[in-house]
């Protein structure tokens, strides 16, 4: 045991001396002769705090480290890593053009053609087509009810680094009959010698240009030229610049717009005068500036109008002023902000946005712009949860000078025109006061199914007509999308619309002549579905169902609409 503890003794020694940098180390060889037996002594307790005898405590040698590298010569060579292997979904193609067919019942016809030709990676050309027509076959109509809609647009973008611009020019003709002749009044030779057929035409051209950091932000530039089969003529231009000031620095936003529309007709429903003529002339500037701060975002500005109107021989010059204010507010996040706005405008009416709304007009209106006094409305909209979104918004808007739709009276007498034997309707402007609730909810149920429904409450007031003509009190819709499979896709849309309050002429009993009377129009339920199939890349089918409650119910008085109409076809997407 003893010789052990002279060994450990004398090696612990060595290794003290060989942490000094200064001492020399000899070479010593110990040899260990006879033979060792182990013994276990008595255990003891290390105390956690060990006592020194000696106060001082020797002071610990620093450690100094140098290495000293050399080249090694290896043979190994690093196996190049692989990236695991993920399986990737089919990445769907592309194409720059596409054509459309399809067929329905009612003889209907669907064609569409959209080609484009790109020059480079920053201009583009396309051509659109479409034909929209229906042989007609309504139950109970005594005229034809065909009618035809086609158009050509032809479009050229450029996207540069400083703007980016593009330039529109088309055509469309349109063909429909005025089919919604009262029953029971005229006998078999009238009826034959109406001719019912109106054709409208419209060519346009316009553009859209974009600044990038600049004051000036762009513009947008619209002509259009408008006719018909009696006659009528319509020019309408309208160039809408926008623009970015700094005034005591804050960022003022001005919209800028200069509206012309001119109109001639041949002559009026009763056949009084050669000619009726309009025109109307609208500038405005609509300054504005946005107030941002934490959650509270508000725009306040002005709209300022002066129209220079003419009417026959008359003209009508006024300066209008509306007030344009705007405010949001996050209450939660953007799981509920509280919104509202004061608004008001002066808005440019014309023959041809009638005859789009309502393409059953007489050529014999008296055009002329509605004052949107003002707008007030309040609403809050959000999340309820991260897959379903809300809106409910409140207003009471006044709009002075709306247009109503009525039917006119029968005047075959003095005009034999097709349009003249109570089978058309009119524009008549009121002022009209609005109360309204609307409320929206949209959801994605799943990655591949998502729903929306959307309610309107309106209630009307009016001026000089009794009833707010053709507006519905009540609407109600319902919307679906659902990817069946990668291939298969449905589609739905469900819209009710209230009961409507319709002006008609009757015969009095007396006095054989054409009373005012005021009658209901039914609510109407329209159900729509839509199946689309993929066949491959290139070529898809789909089936169409339209109005499928089978209502044969009247948008506009005397004028009722095709029952159930399907329509089949495909779609092809190809390049050249």
């Amino acid at each position: 045991m003893n010789r052990i503890l002279t060994i450990s003794a004398l090696v612990f020694s060595l290794t003290a001396l060989a942490q000094k940098t200064d001492s020399s180390i000899g070479s010593q060889v110990v040899n260990v002769v006879g033979t060792y037996t182990p013994t276990i002594s008595d255990a003891f307790k290390v105390k956690e705090t060990p006592s020194f005898e000696e106060e001082t405590v020797s002071e610990k040698q620093p450690i100094n480290y140098s290495i000293t590298s050399y080249p090694v010569a290896s043979t190994f060579v690093p196996e190049k890593g692989k990236a695991a292997s993920v399986e990737k979904g089919k990445k769907d193609k592309f194409f720059n053009n596409y054509a459309s067919l399809g067929f329905g019942n009612y003889g209907t016809l669907l064609g569409e053609l959209y080609v484009t030709h790109n020059f480079d990676s920053n201009r583009y050309l396309g051509v659109f087509l479409k034909h929209h027509s229906s042989q007609g076959g309504l139950k109970d109509v005594i005229l034809d009810d065909f009618f035809y809609d086609t158009g050509i647009d032809l479009t050229y973008a450029e996207q540069q680094k400083e703007y980016s611009w593009n330039g529109d020019i088309g055509f469309q003709n349109q063909v429909y009959n005025y089919y919604g002749l009262p029953l029971g009044i005229f006998d078999d030779a009238t009826i034959k010698s109406i001719d019912e057929q109106q054709t409208y035409n419209s060519f346009y051209l316009g553009g859209k240009l974009t600044m990038n950091e600049s004051f000036f932000n762009g513009a947008e530039v619209f002509y259009k030229h408008f006719s018909d089969a009696f006659h009528t003529k319509e020019n309408r231009f309208w160039v809408k610049p926008t623009f970015d000031v700094e005034i005591a620095a804050t960022k003022v936003k001005v919209d800028v717009v200069a509206d012309y529309v001119g109109t001639n007709f041949d002559t009026d429903y009763f056949a009084n005068v050669s000619e009726i003529k309009s025109s109307y002339f609208n500038l405005g500037i609509q300054p504005s500036f946005i107030y941002q701060k934490d959650e509270l975002a508000v725009k306040i500005g002005v709209g300022l109008f002066y129209s220079l109107g003419k009417f026959m021989d008359d003209t009508d010059n006024k300066l209008f002023l509306y007030p344009q204010a705007q405010a949001s507010y996050n209450v939660v996040g953007d799981l509920m902000i509280a919104y509202a706005g004061l608004e008001g405008s002066l808005q440019q009416n014309s023959y041809a946005e009638f005859v789009s709304e309502n393409p059953f007009i007489s050529p014999t209106q008296m055009i002329a712009p509605t004052e949107k006094q003002y707008d007030l409305y309040v609403g809050l909209k959000g999340k309820l949860a991260n897959n379903v979104a809300y809106n409910i918004r409140g207003s009471y808007a006044s709009e002075k000078g709306k247009p109503l739709f009525v039917i006119n009276p029968t005047n075959a007498d003095a005009n034999t025109e097709g349009y003249s034997f109570g089978n058309s309707l009119s524009v008549m402007y009121d002022k009209v006061q609005t109360v309204s609730f609307f409320g929206e909810l949209k959801t994605d149920i799943t990655k591949t199914i998502s729903v929306n429904l959307n309610a309107t409450f309106n209630s009307y007031s009016t001026d000089t007509q009794e009833e707010a003509w053709h507006l519905p009190s009540i609407k109600f819709g319902a919307g679906a999308e659902a990817a069946v499979t990668d291939k298969l896709s449905i589609n739905t849309n469900i819209y009710y619309v209230g009961e409507r309050k319709a002006l008609d002429f009757i015969t009095d009993e007396v006095t054989t002549q054409l009373m005012p009377a005021t009658v209901d129009l039914d609510g109407y339920l329209d159900v729509n579905l839509g199946i689309n199939y993929k066949y491959n890349e290139r070529l898809s089918l789909f089936l169409k169902g339209h109005n499928l409650a089978d209502k044969q119910y009247e948008r506009w008085l005397n004028y009722p609409v095709q029952g159930i109409q399907i329509l089949a076809g495909a779609s092809y997407k190809f390049d050249f």
